[in-house]
């Protein structure tokens, strides 16, 4: 993981954590209903080792059911797509079944299991802003359910760039940054900042977000280090894909 280069190992979770990774980015999911009370931000911090943050399921109803986002540093996020559709693929498993729901901060993300086991999620609406420049950086600000910063450039410089803008002024409760190289109509490179994480391999509303900054419509495919995310666009809702597995 980028995120984490500089540990040699993968820490072992904790017990009644399960391990995932989609594309890349790797969470740890576990049921609040194990754990002795709800996780606070220094257990979460604690608790989550070398991953990119944790996934606490608070409920589950049929198919249907309810997680808290957990980031590195303690935060709550109020979005992410390969947190989701982790989740979902989760769920999916414990359920049997094809398709399902997931809610995070009141925002409910339906998912289905794909033939090849990629997952499918209808991930709502998003909305694209005007560019605007900040510190002498061209941006165009996208919301999808989370904040992001999406700059046209060389996503080698993701490390300047990054930490600049999560952090700056203009953000009252900082932002995810991409910075991305459009290849060819309906295919971007990009790389990852993610508030309160740092870099990261990849990011699910990254990639929508990126794919509606450069494009706007149709389907994009999203290439991170990690791998790629396929985003479809039409009307203002997003539709993401891609993979989820187990880590042992």
């Amino acid at each position: 993981m980028l995120a984490s280069a500089a540990i040699a190992r993968p820490v072992r979770p904790p017990a009644r954590f399960s391990s995932w990774q989609a594309a890349g980015n790797r969470y740890l999911l576990v049921e609040r209903a194990d754990l002795e009370g709800p996780l606070t931000a220094a257990a979460a911090r604690e608790a989550r080792g070398d991953a990119d943050g944790i996934l606490e399921v608070v409920s589950v109803e049929g198919d249907a059911a309810e997680i808290v986002i957990w980031n590195p540093d303690g935060s709550q996020a109020e979005m992410s797509g390969n947190g989701t559709r982790i989740a979902a693929r989760w769920l999916a498993d414990r359920t049997g079944r094809d398709r399902v729901h997931v809610s995070v901060a009141g925002r409910v993300v339906s998912a289905r299991v794909l033939p090849d086991g990629q997952i499918e999620q209808e991930l709502g609406r998003f909305e694209v802003g005007p560019p605007e420049v900040v510190e002498g950086i061209e941006l165009v600000p996208v919301s999808v359910g989370n904040p992001h910063a999406v700059v046209r450039g060389d996503p080698a410089e993701i490390g300047r760039i990054g930490p600049l803008l999560e952090t700056h002024p203009r953000f009252s409760e900082r932002t995810n940054v991409q910075v991305a190289r459009i290849d060819e109509p309906g295919h971007v490179t990009a790389r990852v900042w993610e508030r309160g994480v740092g870099e990261t391999a990849s990011s699910g509303t990254s990639a929508v977000a990126v794919a509606a900054a450069t494009h706007g419509s149709g389907t994009i495919v999203v290439s991170f280090p990690g791998g790629d995310l396929t985003v479809r666009l039409e009307d203002g809702r997003a539709t993401l894909i891609g993979p989820v597995e187990p880590v042992p």
